[in-house]
């Protein structure tokens, strides 16, 4: 099954998201985004047969609504590009943005990823994975 929903948001405020199906996902992430600290953390809430994977760094909160059998690694792939366009997209105006102003620029984005992370093949994961990597190491030997 495909990432079904996802939202950015800035504490309770949504930013930005997308469903790639019908269901009432707004109302449930708000529920569960409320109880989401500022602090930053990577972590997955279950809720019957959905999985709610989500980022949290500088009080923004990247997340996405996956079914149970959605690899774990695979959301979180999707999480780290949505969040890394975001901040390249829009910095610290995030910060300060009133609800849904990035939504008609970014919920494209939204779906884009979200179709190349649930449909990609396993060799294409794999070298999406690696390029990840890669991309990680090099920020490294840059920051030495």
């Amino acid at each position: 099954m495909p990432i079904l929903y996802s939202v950015i948001a800035r504490g309770t405020t949504v930013l930005t998201k997308f469903a790639s199906c019908p269901g009432n996902f707004s109302e449930v992430t708000e529920q569960v985004i409320e109880k989401i600290p500022p602090e930053n953390a990577k972590l997955t809430y279950s809720h019957g047969s959905y999985l709610f994977h989500y980022i949290c760094e500088d009080r923004i909160i990247y997340m996405c609504i996956t079914d149970d059998e959605f690899e774990r690694s695979r959301a979180f792939l999707y999480l780290n590009e949505i969040k890394r366009r975001f901040v390249s997209t829009y910095g610290v105006r995030a910060q300060t943005a009133i609800a849904y102003s990035m939504n008609t620029e970014f919920s494209r984005i939204l779906a884009n990823e979200m179709v190349s992370v649930s449909y990609v093949t396993s060799p294409g994961l794999n070298f999406v994975l690696v390029k990840a990597m890669l991309a990680k190491m090099k920020n490294r030997v840059y920051e030495l």
